[in-house]
């Protein structure tokens, strides 16, 4: 099958992701529910030759990287189409890959279920904000809508340090400087090292990937800039506790005091059926008060949940008085808001069920 006409086929299909992997024919995954593109079984000399194919069109990538590691990230655009980011493999000995198909335009945040108090949350002096969630529940869209709302309504320098670069800006009210590991720096901590010399007010860190990076990045925070990053956690207490545990037990207490003057933000997401059969981001939110910074400080962040759950503040809600919102409005079904709950007990008792 031509690389160029699976792309122009699932991208008018408003697919996902794109599997090429050696037993299965061509797959496309549209609003959560795998399709494939026709029946025909692909061949290890198949997927060999359509991962060469994907490489000379990402302008003649080299493939050492997959030969010699088994993995490689990367992302292209196809002009009048697409921008795609790659994620190619090898699996019992053949060549694989997953596509993630990004529009050029970034999407207008309502239009994809984010309200605009979730973007507005980026606008603080300094400190930590991060977006938490599991892998391709939108964290980078979120991510980028922040940073589009930035450019165009504030005069800053951005730097995003990503890997690969998903999302493009244009320079509006703000520069935008976008860095790909790998293809502009060597690592996560080289960039963002070098990015504290560079005159940033906004940094765009695309994942806190262990303890030198979140070391870094709580520096910036408390330094005066803006820090914007993920975690593959779920739930603001959670994404926390991740932090300070990456940390050896003699420097845990300090790193929760300087998190709990730092961390300004966590925002969890999910994405979660609608009744149409699309899917919608559903949000807790949580933002630092006094009460909170000292939970963190005092090593009491178990009970940070029920601040979130209890709180009347605009700026923060739980997951599941999200889930309960959308319920209420029509947009999800009884089961789903239990399906994606964070306490079942509780939402079965808020359900009536």
């Amino acid at each position: 099958m031509d690389i160029k006409e699976l792309l122009k086929k699932a991208v008018e299909k408003k697919a996902a992701d794109i599997f090429i992997v050696a037993g299965q024919p061509v797959t496309i995954k549209v609003f959560n529910q795998l399709e494939t593109i026709d029946d025909q079984r692909l061949l290890p000399d198949d997927t060999y030759h359509m991962i060469k194919d994907i490489y000379a069109l990402a302008a003649n990538r080299s493939d050492a990287k997959l030969r010699e590691k088994g993995d490689d990230d990367f992302s292209f655009s196809v002009g009048g189409l697409s921008r795609f980011r790659i994620s190619t493999y090898k699996q019992r000995g053949s060549y694989a890959a997953v596509i993630r198909v990004i529009s050029f335009d970034l999407p207008k945040p309502i239009d994809i279920g984010i309200s605009q108090d979730i973007i507005e949350l980026v606008n603080i002096k300094k400190g930590l904000i991060l977006v938490s969630g599991p892998a391709g529940t939108g964290k980078s869209t979120t991510q980028a809508c922040m940073i589009d709302y930035i450019n165009k309504t504030q005069s800053k320098h951005i730097i995003t340090l990503e890997d690969p670069i998903e999302h493009l800006h244009s320079h509006n009210r703000s520069i935008v400087s976008q860095r790909e590991i790998s293809l502009d720096s060597d690592s996560y901590i080289n960039a963002l090292r070098a990015a504290l010399r560079q005159a940033p007010d906004i940094i765009l860190l695309g994942e806190m990937r262990d303890y030198e990076t979140i070391n870094i990045a709580l520096t910036a925070a408390e330094t005066g800039h803006t820090v914007i990053s993920t975690l593959h956690t779920l739930g603001a207490a959670t994404t926390i506790d991740r932090i300070i545990d990456v940390f050896p037990a003699n420097q845990q207490h300090q790193v929760a005091l300087q998190l709990s003057m730092t961390l300004e933000t966590v925002i969890s997401q999910q994405l979660v059926p609608t009744i149409n059969g699309e899917l919608i981001p559903v949000f807790e939110v949580m933002t630092a008060t006094p009460a909170i910074r000292n939970m963190i400080r005092e090593n009491k962040v178990h009970q940070i949940d029920g601040i979130i759950a209890s709180s009347a503040n605009a700026k923060m809600i739980s997951m599941d008085n999200s889930l309960l919102k959308l319920y209420k409005e029509g947009t999800i079904t009884k089961e789903t808001a239990l399906l994606y709950s964070a306490n079942q007990e509780l939402m079965k008792r808020k359900l009536n069920i």
